[in-house]
């Protein structure tokens, strides 16, 4: 069984480069704020074109697409989802959605995270949203020559319920002691979650952000 353990990044160095970027980050932040109290209308409208982006970009990593036009409207809701690729966009949108407007409510569990998963697939034919894998899956990759290979194996469905829960308890004991950056802990976790790769499908866009940070 792999162990998941994030004592060590309070111990860690990290370049002047991450620190001047989790500076700006910070910095801009706070303007936003300030922003938000000034032109409220203006930072919704920019916050529903990033949120546009987000399920363009998160969705084509898994070869899921439509048209620019289609997208906007099944962002909108004004329309309904015609094929595979737009119902898993449409679940998308409706879990980005519930993290969007909840994030300070939810808790960072393997039990949320099963319920957002559910929510990606729900439109879906799909048997196994909201239920980790119960066979084990492969991150695989072509050469060019067209040969597949595996390029790494991820846990097994024995053990992933288990990696899920701990990496689960060791991200809010990190972000408790307030020792480290959330944005430093965050993509640590978010690395585990692929290593781990819970799920039959649906790993890539059902990575938890923590907006809170």
């Amino acid at each position: 069984m792999r162990r998941f353990d994030y004592t060590g990044l309070k111990d860690r160095t990290w370049d002047n480069e991450v620190i001047n970027f989790l500076s700006l980050i910070h910095e801009y932040k706070g303007k936003q704020s300030a922003y938000l109290r000034q032109k409220p209308l203006e930072l919704e409208r920019l916050v529903e074109i990033a949120k546009v982006q987000s399920t363009e970009a998160s969705n084509s990593i898994e070869g899921i697409r439509t048209t620019e036009t289609r997208l906007r409207q099944l962002m909108s809701e004004k329309t309904t989802p015609r094929n595979r690729d737009e119902k898993e966009i449409a679940g998308y949108r409706d879990a980005l959605n519930i993290v969007h407007e909840n994030f300070e409510y939810i808790p960072l569990t393997p039990n949320y995270i099963l319920q957002l998963h559910k929510i990606l697939l729900s439109y879906t034919d799909s048997s196994f949203g909201g239920s980790f894998k119960d066979v084990q899956n492969y991150i695989s990759s072509t050469d060019v020559e067209g040969n597949r290979f595996t390029l790494f194996t991820p846990l097994s469905p024995f053990e992933s319920p288990e990696a899920m829960r701990e990496i689960c308890e060791e991200y809010n004991r990190a972000i408790g002691e307030g020792q480290v950056d959330p944005l430093l802990i965050i993509p640590v976790f978010i690395h585990d979650f692929l290593c781990i790769h819970p799920f039959l499908d649906g790993n890539v866009t059902t990575r938890y952000q923590q907006e809170a940070a």
